[in-house]
């Protein structure tokens, strides 16, 4: 039975994945199943791409001139959004932008977050718990933030603004949908910043995430052997991995390596013997809801004859480092790329 709620888990997990994966849908070797009507307990932190998200060139270490660090007039989604002269009180509805804000000083103006944010460090003891998946606008209001960040979850879930009860009571209602590319996450950051009147503390996070990323950049310069990967996002019996248009295969790719779906796009449900006959050198996984990930691979039928498999090359990532769109994901790179090239990377 646990086995079971685990793995219906993690199909809703990867469905709620795909819907926010804008309107082209997953790429997929399998059909996707039917939408799901319950949350997952994986944690939240999807990549779901947005016409505002396509960034400038982010690459240069400098600093943004000052006449270019006004507050923003527009969320991430394109929304218009009038800023109170001063954030005191903040309500943040999904774990990467919580990060985000946790991360430039200012956890303990979070009055309330959803309960997949509720173990950060940073944050104040016995802030309101909420649900991302379902809106309770009467208690958003009643709590009366200066303003309120919302992940691409909580908007999936409704054609309309779930949020518009709340906006209509004159709470500030900022939308930041899951970015689908490096460049777009720093850009995310920025924003956050902007909205948070923490340009120097914005600035610093993204001048270390690129220094982090130009560091591996170099070191990857120098890798002759291309390998391939796949990442596993959801387990046996429904297997999701992901291709293009996502920022794990950014991952994989800036390293050095070659994702076994990087001529997919999106999300990619995975069938037994396409894995096989695509036989990769590296097998990551990112699963966290099942006791031993690891392990539950390396016993599927048939994988055996898998190259990872057979040379003991499967590993686990860490889910928070991987699936949360925010400067923690240099952390995620530096898994995987010592997972794939541990003579290289430690």
């Amino acid at each position: 039975m646990r086995r079971f709620i685990s793995i219906f888990l993690g199909l809703v997990f990867v469905l709620l994945l795909a819907a926010c994966a804008g309107g082209t849908g997953p790429a997929s070797t399998t059909p996707a199943p039917s939408p799901p009507v319950e949350a997952t307990s994986a944690p939240a932190g999807t990549q779901e791409p947005a016409d505002t998200q396509t960034p400038a060139d982010t690459a240069s270490p400098e600093r943004p001139a000052e006449e270019t660090r006004n507050r923003p007039e527009v969320d991430r989604e394109g929304f218009a959004i009038t800023l109170p002269d001063e954030v005191n009180t903040v309500i943040s509805i999904g774990p990467s932008v919580t990060e985000v804000i946790v991360a430039l000083g200012m956890g303990d103006k979070i009055i309330a977050a959803d309960r997949f944010s509720d173990n950060i460090p940073g944050l104040a003891e016995g802030i309101a718990v909420l649900d991302l998946l379902l809106v309770d606008a009467e208690y958003l209001i009643e709590l009366n933030p200066d303003i309120i960040f919302v992940t691409g979850l909580t908007r999936s879930r409704s054609d309309d603004d779930p949020m518009r009860l709340v906006s209509d009571a004159g709470i500030t209602i900022i939308y930041v949908p899951t970015s689908i590319s490096i460049d777009a996450i720093i850009e995310d950051i920025r924003f956050i910043a902007g909205v948070m009147d923490a340009h120097d503390a914005g600035e610093d996070i993204i001048s270390d995430m690129q220094a982090e990323l130009e560091a591996i950049r170099q070191i990857a310069y120098g890798i002759t052997e291309t390998r391939t990967v796949f990442f596993e996002i959801s387990p046996a019996p429904s297997i999701w991995s992901l291709g293009t248009n996502t920022f794990i295969n950014e991952m994989i790719e800036l390293i050095g390596a070659e994702n076994i779906f990087a001529d997919k796009d999106g999300w990619v449900g995975v069938a037994d013997e396409v894995l096989l006959e695509a036989n990769p050198d590296v097998i990551i996984t990112s699963v966290n809801f099942i006791d031993n990930p690891v392990e539950e691979i390396i016993s599927r039928p048939g994988w055996g004859a898998i190259t990872a498999v057979q040379n003991g090359d499967v590993f686990q990532v860490t889910t928070n480092y991987v699936n949360r769109a925010n400067h923690n994901i240099i952390r995620g790179l530096r898994e995987i790329a010592a997972a794939v090239y541990p003579d290289y990377f430690q």
